[in-house]
């Protein structure tokens, strides 16, 4: 099910649309490995370390993942979908090329997680902190980033459309290379842009915002401010 984000909009901005994930009665994961292709449908799994497993394909449909610990969890073209993810923790979790639609990802805490190439329809990724997240050449549509720290995230070459980031810390972001529409970037703070300046056609800012980043896009347009 999804219904439409009570976001920023306005100025002209699609809002997003975000999911909103009804899970069925779940039955605990009993396995203790994931496989890759593996079929994951109405489980919960509750404080699991998936540390270096390798569920590379997988489908997760109906699930939630709570407390989990991803540590190098292979899990590149995996499909997540209608699935709540909540408290998830770990450093190099591979989700290359993956599939995340209908999507919550809730408190998480990682560093490196690879989503390059990845495809997020309808996520919304609420608190927690992500460090060095690499989206580059991702697809983001309809992808909310609220209440959360994003430290040198990585949107070279991403497609992003009808994405917002409410009460979100942007640090040392990288837009190089990559294609906004819709993009409302009002509610960073602080909204830092490290490279890529020239590709926010199709982004919103606001006035504060675009007096902290003067000094670099005058810079970057070889600009001296004397």
């Amino acid at each position: 099910m999804v219904r439409r984000a009570t976001g920023t909009g306005g100025a002209g901005v699609k809002g997003a649309r975000r999911p909103e994930v009804r899970l069925p009665p779940l039955e605990p994961w009993a396995e203790g490995e994931l496989e890759p292709d593996g079929d994951y449908d109405g489980l919960e799994f509750r404080e699991c370390d998936l540390t270096g497993q390798d569920g590379m394909g997988a489908r997760f449909m109906d699930c939630a993942l709570t407390g989990c610990a991803v540590d190098e969890t292979a899990l590149g073209r995996a499909r997540v979908l209608d699935s709540l993810l909540t408290g998830l923790r770990g450093v190099g979790t591979r989700l290359a090329e993956a599939t995340l639609r209908d999507v919550e990802l809730v408190d998480a805490r990682l560093g490196g997680t690879q989503l390059h190439g990845a495809v997020l329809e309808r996520v919304v990724i609420r608190g927690g902190k992500i460090d060095y997240l690499n989206l580059r050449e991702a697809r983001l549509k309809d992808v909310v980033f609220e209440s959360c720290v994003l430290v040198e995230p990585d949107f070279a070459g991403a497609r992003l459309e009808r994405v917002e980031f409410l009460d979100c810390a942007l640090k040392g972001a990288d837009f190089g290379g990559a294609t906004l529409k819709d993009v409302d970037l009002r509610g960073a703070a602080p909204l830092e842009i490290t490279r890529g300046l020239d590709r926010l056609s199709g982004a919103v800012i606001s006035t504060g915002q675009l007096l902290d980043l003067a000094p670099v896009l005058a810079a970057s347009m070889g600009i001296r401010v004397l």
